[in-house]
């Protein structure tokens, strides 16, 4: 057992307005309330200590049964692209607020038992590749804040902008990642199988045609190879990493047909996680438009779902490959009751195939914006519990 030194942290730290602006997933009705935010220079809080079990040797398929359904930290470490805003200060920079021990509190209570911490790293790295300090102490004091809670994590590189598979870019993109990677996976060696190393988030041609559509053979073969780097990266590394889970994605985290029929899974480790992303169906789960829908197994609307749990069990699952999906989530429309229902199916369907689920919460309630927040991260209090409750229910049925 492995025991960190008592966190002792400011209540609140912030003394200047946080910059606000709308992010790619939506604009957070928190803003108003982050700059408005009291400051107490004084107040502090004693954390209880972070501890680190014995790395157990257990395959990732086994891993993944003790996962049940989880919640994403969106639009916060992985917050960039705001100008003037540097440093620690683009944690706020997309309209919320700071991460706390508290918040990460509500998450465990309510019955999540799995977080995922996107983190967006190039703007805290200098020209050679190097992580600030600064900013490496700031993420893993949150990891730390979910570790408290005994809260399986998923870490990883998310929003990065030098990773675009192409040929061209492939030997300085596996050399960056290999950079970005080693950092990281030097700074977490000694943590425990509760936290998961995720190697990159959709990975694609952005900005093209080919960014959403399932891609072609080049942009196939080069996240393949990314993949292969960050593994031979990480098993490189010293303390747990030998034994670390890690999670890989297909181009884009996409279940199209090319992304998975071309995605290479790794052969002779069996600590390796297959990472996809679903938002589905699409109309409804991200479209601004409001669609009724009936999600039950008589529904036309559970045809979309069913097709792509279907998918994810043929090509992975029912060979033994271990999936996670790490993002999923249906806009606020005022339709709570249709999102609820839609949830419980979707958690319900990726249960039978044994793939647990994670919320993307970006923070966002209101606007025109992808408005995929669940819970107030300055109150800690839900603003649908019904849909919290649905996936928890869902993923603990027997």
């Amino acid at each position: 057992m492995l025991n960190r030194l008592i966190r002792k942290v400011g209540a609140c730290l912030m003394t200047a307005a946080v910059a606000v602006s709308l992010s790619c997933c939506g604009n957070s009705e928190n803003a108003e309330t982050v700059t408005s935010a009291e400051v107490s220079e004084t107040a502090a809080v004693t954390y209880p200590p972070v501890t680190h079990d014995e790395m157990r040797d257990i395959p990732s398929i086994e891993l993944v049964k003790e996962i049940k359904a989880g919640w994403s930290l969106g639009n916060t470490l992985d917050a960039h692209g705001v100008s003037g805003v540097i440093g620690l200060d683009t944690e706020t920079s997309w309209g919320n607020p700071k991460a706390t021990y508290e918040l990460f509190t509500a998450i465990k209570e309510e019955g999540f038992n799995i977080v995922r911490i996107p983190v967006t790293w190039y703007p805290h790295m200098d020209s050679q590749g190097n992580i600030a300090e600064s900013w490496m102490d700031r993420v893993q004091e949150v990891v730390d804040y979910a570790y408290g809670q005994d809260l399986f994590v998923i870490l990883n590189v998310h929003h990065e902008n030098w990773h675009d598979p192409y040929y061209d870019n492939a030997d300085a993109a596996c050399e960056k990642l290999k950079k970005v990677w080693t950092q990281i996976g030097e700074r977490f060696q000694d943590y425990d199988d509760k936290l998961i190393f995720e190697g990159m988030n959709e990975p694609r041609k952005r900005n093209t045609a080919l960014e959403w559509n399932g891609g072609d053979k080049e942009g196939h073969e080069v996240v393949n190879q990314l993949n292969a780097a960050f593994i031979e990266t990480i098993r490189g590394l010293g303390g747990n990493n030998p034994k670390r889970h890690l999670m890989i994605p297909t181009y884009a985290a996409s279940i199209t047909d090319g992304s998975v029929g071309d995605f290479v899974f790794p052969e002779g480790d069996d600590k390796i996680i297959v990472s996809l992303h679903s938002y589905t169906p699409y109309n409804f789960a991200l479209g601004l438009e409001l669609k009724d829908r009936e999600f039950d197994e008589n529904g036309s609307g559970g045809n979309d779902v069913k097709w792509v749990m279907q998918t994810i069990k043929t090509n992975f699952v029912d060979k033994g490959i271990p999936v996670i999906l790490g993002e999923f989530g249906a806009i606020n429309k005022a339709n709570l009751e249709i999102r609820t229902n839609w949830v419980k199916f979707y958690v319900s369907e990726a249960k039978k195939i044994g793939v647990p689920c994670l919320w993307f919460d970006n923070g966002a309630f209101t606007g025109e914006g992808e408005t995929l927040g669940l819970i107030d991260r300055n109150s800690y209090a839900w603003k649908f519990k019904e849909i919290p409750d649905a996936m928890i229910g869902a993923a603990n049925e027997e």
